[in-house]
């Protein structure tokens, strides 16, 4: 009976189609160039963030050029693909001049909204359009290029969310424009790794042209390694010699690259020009006189943050009369900004350096030549082999000089520098410098000499620059500094450190304007004299010195003065006859402290440095900004317990001091503070030959920032001070050991603790 019900209900209906093709998402695919490589992980990485249930927006940021739209580009194609999970997918391009207005258009378009009574309507009217319509279907929006913020709201668009299973993606050169998005975790788009770059440069050139000789894949390599894996440049010089087939062609490309890549084909138009959006965008004249400063330095060089805002500083693009603390927190901020900016890069084990990408520090060089029409007004050529100085058709529009990093060894030349105010000429071979050199530079600012290790005298001359603000003669050999230094007024950083000749410095008084001054590992004695002629160097904010006397230990330290503008020191050679505890004060400055080769048999911290401090909490730390601690020869020395009051510790070594027992006597921190935990921010720990040392601590301890323990020669130290949970949480700890009859004896906490650290546990012996 159903059969027959059936066969009568299949006779009235028709079923030629009985089901139909799942529908995907409105896409307008977009074509890209096929030759992109090595993003494909990238891709599946953003594309499977951008997926998640939890995920609402997805932002890309990376230099210019990098690939930020090539890869949204695949993102936007590969919706294509995918069934109905979303309605319609909406590319716009943002770019720098966008309107509210304009995106609302490029939106209305893809959705089908528009028509002649638009343009009566404001933005307000458009926004609540677009939103009735955005807010019954399932979108994915794609912003490409944005340099700001954009309003969601103001634009119309819901603001995507795991209820309404909506999706926003972007690309944008600022990482402070993520944050602004709301996106706290944005995916870097970064430069392509040396086979990836190659892989790109080859199809760009083609086979053909790097089969035409034998050397030219050589070259290529060369050519393919000065484009740092950028993308935009590896495609554009790559198309430019995709014609090449001579090797003299591909050698003249290396030079022209190497010595002026500006001249280098479709380099300003095509590169430039390009990278240059990011400068226009930075805000103010001071960020963007930052930048280009440095560009000075040589290609790939590490910069030293602090070096760099002291440059600043003196540069007066930072008014160092806001005082130093302040100074630091701006210069940082400047720096931050540009790295976040991706102007600037940060290394990501070392963050007190950065370092310029070469093609990014091409385009500050061709900025600083006003776009190449005054090539000489900033003359850099760093690291490049020079041994002399280079030949200038007009002096007097030269505004700085770089000369760092060379093998220069005799500068005689005298020239009209009228409107020079920076030269660097560090790291050179330099013996002789003639009289007639600084006679005609009278606005020259910053002056850096340092690490011209031949160099042993200079000029009375140097009288003459009567501008200068910043001279650095650091681990240089002279013996005795020209009475004309001390003429120099306007001198507000003097570093004289590492200089193992220098015998006096009598006179330095007369600087009065002097804010930073570098003595430390010098041959200079610091004797009661000279003292005195600190204490009278009223602005003086930095200081860096060795302290070897026990006549002069004292005095200094009891000046609150200098003892708050001490930076970094080195106690050395104090005997225990006449130093037998060295009683620190309150050094709320200090950054990096260093004990060699002295007798004392204790170390204490002096509680109050002035009347107004008398109250203090035991619990105050004393050395609020230490984070580098070196202790090398101490034979006195029981404990080290002082270090409860240097909570920033980041890095500790101590070395070859036999009586040393406990790092952190119990007793002692007991009498101090039971509620003082130490080393919250050790990062490294490095024992070396402390033949009586027993232990670190007396309990294990959370080290939330240790990342190596380094133990060698040190036979009674049977336990260290860890649990299972100690180190940073999904990290290694890495302890490393020079005998392996000593890690075979350690004593774990538990079994969990063993476990935990000893496949993390690694033999290394270091040469003492």
């Amino acid at each position: 009976m159903m059969l027959k019900e059936v066969e009568s209900l299949s006779s009235q209906g028709f079923f030629d189609v009985v089901s139909e093709a799942t529908p995907f998402a409105d896409v307008d695919e977009i074509p890209f160039q096929p030759t992109i490589v090595g993003q494909e992980i990238m891709l599946e990485k953003a594309w499977n963030r951008l997926m998640e249930d939890g995920s609402g927006i997805l932002g890309l940021y990376g230099m210019g050029g990098v690939g930020k739209t090539t890869l949204l580009t695949k993102i936007n194609n590969k919706f294509s693909k995918i069934d109905d999970r979303f309605d319609v997918v909406i590319w716009v391009v943002v770019s720098r001049s966008s309107t509210v207005r304009k995106i609302q258009r490029d939106i209305a378009e893809k959705v089908g909204l528009g028509g002649m009574e638009w343009s009566e309507k404001n933005d307000n009217q458009i926004a609540v359009d677009i939103h009735n319509v955005l807010r019954r279907r399932k979108f994915v929006l794609l912003l490409d290029d944005i340099w700001e913020k954009v309003n969601l709201k103001a634009v119309g668009v819901p603001y995507p969310s795991k209820d309404n299973g909506c999706k926003v993606a972007f690309t944008t050169r600022s990482r402070d424009v993520c944050g602004r998005m709301g996106v706290d975790d944005p995916m870097e788009v970064s430069c392509l790794q040396p086979e990836e770059s190659w892989d790109l440069f080859q199809m760009k050139v083609g086979k053909n042209t790097l089969g035409s000789h034998p050397d030219i894949p050589g070259l290529a390599r060369k050519v393919a390694r000065k484009c740092r894996g950028l993308p935009l440049a590896l495609n554009v010089i790559g198309e430019a010699m995709a014609c090449k087939r001579t090797v003299h062609e591909w050698c003249h490309a290396i030079d022209v690259l190497t010595s002026s890549a500006i001249d280098f084909s479709g380099m300003e138009d095509e590169i430039l020009h390009v990278l240059k959006y990011s400068y226009d965008n930075l805000n103010g004249e001071l960020m963007k006189s930052c930048f280009l400063y440095c560009s000075l330095f040589p290609e790939d060089y590490l910069i030293d943050k602090e070096g760099l805002v002291d440059y600043w500083i003196s540069e007066g693009f930072i008014n160092e009369k806001e005082g130093r603390e302040r100074n630091i927190n701006q210069g940082y901020e400047i720096i931050g900004t540009l790295v976040r900016a991706c102007l600037l890069l940060e290394e990501e084990r070392n963050k007190s350096n950065v370092k310029m990408h070469d093609v990014v520090r091409e385009m500050a060089l061709w900025i600083s030549s006003d776009l190449g029409k005054q090539k000489e007004k900033c003359i850099v050529r760093a690291g490049v082999g020079l041994r002399e100085v280079p030949k200038v058709k007009d002096w007097n529009t030269v505004r700085k000089i770089s000369l760092m990093n060379n093998e220069i060894e005799e500068i005689f030349d005298s020239h009209e520098c009228a409107a020079l105010t920076t030269l660097f000429l560090q790291k050179n071979d330099v013996v002789k410098i003639s009289a007639e050199f600084f006679r005609c530079m009278p606005h020259l600012v910053v002056l850096d000499l340092s690490e011209n290790q031949s160099l042993n005298e200079l000029p009375e001359e140097i009288s003459e620059l009567a501008s200068l603000r910043y001279f650095n003669l650091s681990y240089t050999c002279i013996h005795q500094l020209p009475v004309g230094l001390w003429t120099l007024k306007k001198l507000i950083h003097l570093n004289l450190e590492h200089m193992s000749s220098l015998g006096s410095i009598l006179g330095i008084s007369n600087l009065w304007n002097l804010r930073t001054l570098g003595l430390r590992d010098s041959r200079l004695l610091l004797d009661m004299s000279l003292v005195k002629e600190l204490q009278l160097l009223e602005h003086l904010e930095v200081i860096t010195l060795d302290i070897s006397s026990s006549l002069v230990a004292e005095p200094l330290l009891c000046s609150q003065r200098l003892v708050e503008c001490i930076k970094e020191v080195d106690f050395k050679y104090l005997k225990e006859e006449s130093v037998r505890v060295l009683t620190l004060p309150t050094m709320g400055n200090l950054r990096k402290l260093g004990i060699k080769r002295c007798g004392m048999r204790e170390i204490k911290i002096e509680r109050t440095t002035s009347s107004s401090s008398r109250n203090k909490s035991p619990t105050t730390p004393c050395f609020s900004n230490l984070s580098r601690v070196f202790i090398a020869k101490c034979h006195g020395l029981k404990d080290l317990t002082w270090l409860l009051f240097a909570p920033n510790l980041t890095f500790l070594e101590v070395g070859f001091s036999k009586e040393v027992e406990d790092i952190i006597s119990e007793e002692k921190a007991e009498e101090h503070s039971a509620t003082i935990v130490p080393f919250r921010k050790l990062e490294t720990l490095h024992l070396f030959e402390l033949r009586g040392l027993k232990r670190i601590y007396a309990k294990a301890l959370h080290f939330p920032c240790l990342k190596v323990i380094h133990v060698e020669k040190c036979e009674k130290l049977r336990k260290l001070p860890l649990d299972s949970k100690s180190g940073i949480a999904g990290e290694e700890l890495v302890i490393y050991y020079g005998e392996r009859e000593w890690i075979e004896r350690v004593e774990w906490e538990d079994q969990a603790t063993q476990l935990r650290f000893l496949p993390s546990s690694r033999w290394r012996w270091r040469e003492t």
